[in-house]
């Protein structure tokens, strides 16, 4: 047996996984990984991302830089001129990120689904009535990103951002064993709530970047402050930062989860089935 083959058959155990990433003091390791990281020292870089592709599928052929100053550097790398099309229908709202689908569907009035049997609120994900109003009977649709994957995320549509709430919270992982012990995570941990303006429609669609263990850190272009576990506030943001679709808006630090939020009329396209994987700029969710 490889070594790999080893570790991935360790991780496929749920309840050491479950341990591993839950029940250790989550926000402390997670400050811990975002400074080491950060090492721009040769050795500590090349055996940090060494490890990392023992754990996971890493692929950086994509990559638009061949060589990392540090591991958090190779997390936030950006992908090359082109390689994440943004499907250019005017009708069709495209995936802000790479992603494995997760639970998606249509709006129990303000119910969603986190994983079967599992179900959190509007109310919970957001804390604020006026947005929760917008989006009851609406549409859904979870994002999860591993650690391999690209970590930044783009527009789904032409749009204006027009305000951004930071939640601050706990680093629970979101990965599915989590999902299936943890009641309510996403509204346990830390996120944003980036609220956008479509251009020419006007509906309003929101996007829910939750953070997670190791992962405690989201980073929006037109904020000139990291939003993160030391983040203090204030933590509404007035915006007007006009984006067209597809152009990039911001990262994690490391991967996590975006929900997507959209008005009743929204329909899902039929290639989002839960379990399947997308591409930022990939046809997401078709607009009335």
């Amino acid at each position: 047996m490889t070594i790999r083959s080893f570790i991935a058959r360790a991780a496929q155990q749920e309840s050491l996984n479950f341990l591993l990433t839950n029940k250790i003091p989550r926000r402390s390791v997670t400050r811990l990984i975002g400074w080491f990281s950060k090492i721009e020292q040769p050795l500590v870089r090349d055996l940090s991302i060494g490890i990392w592709r023992l754990f996971s599928d890493l692929d950086l052929t994509e990559a638009k830089k061949k060589q990392f100053k540090s591991m958090h550097d190779c997390f936030t790398r950006e992908l090359k001129e082109g390689a994440r099309p943004a499907n250019p229908a005017p009708n069709v709202l495209v995936s802000p990120c790479d992603g494995i689908v997760g639970a998606n569907g249509t709006l129990l009035g303000t119910e969603l689904m986190q994983i079967k049997g599992f179900h959190y609120t509007l109310e919970e994900l957001l804390e604020d009535a006026n947005l929760v109003r917008c989006y009851r009977n609406g549409l859904f649709a979870t994002l999860r990103l591993t650690s391999s994957m690209y970590h930044r995320f783009h527009a789904p549509h032409d749009c204006r951002v027009g305000q951004v709430t930071y939640i601050p919270g706990d680093a629970y992982n979101v990965n599915p064993v989590t999902l299936k012990r943890i009641e309510k995570v996403y509204c346990k941990n830390e996120r944003a709530v980036v609220q956008m303006r479509l251009a020419q429609s006007g509906y309003l669609v929101t996007l829910v970047p939750v953070a997670a263990i190791l992962v405690a850190s989201i980073r929006l272009h037109f904020l000139d402050v990291p939003l993160s576990l030391q983040y203090e506030g204030p933590h509404t943001f007035a915006c007007n930062a006009p984006y067209r679709k597809g152009e990039e808006m911001g990262w994690f630090e490391h991967g996590s989860t975006i929900i997507v939020l959209a008005p009743e009329g929204f329909a899902l396209c039929p290639n989002v089935r839960e379990g399947s994987i997308i591409r930022a700029g990939q046809r997401l969710m078709l607009l009335p």
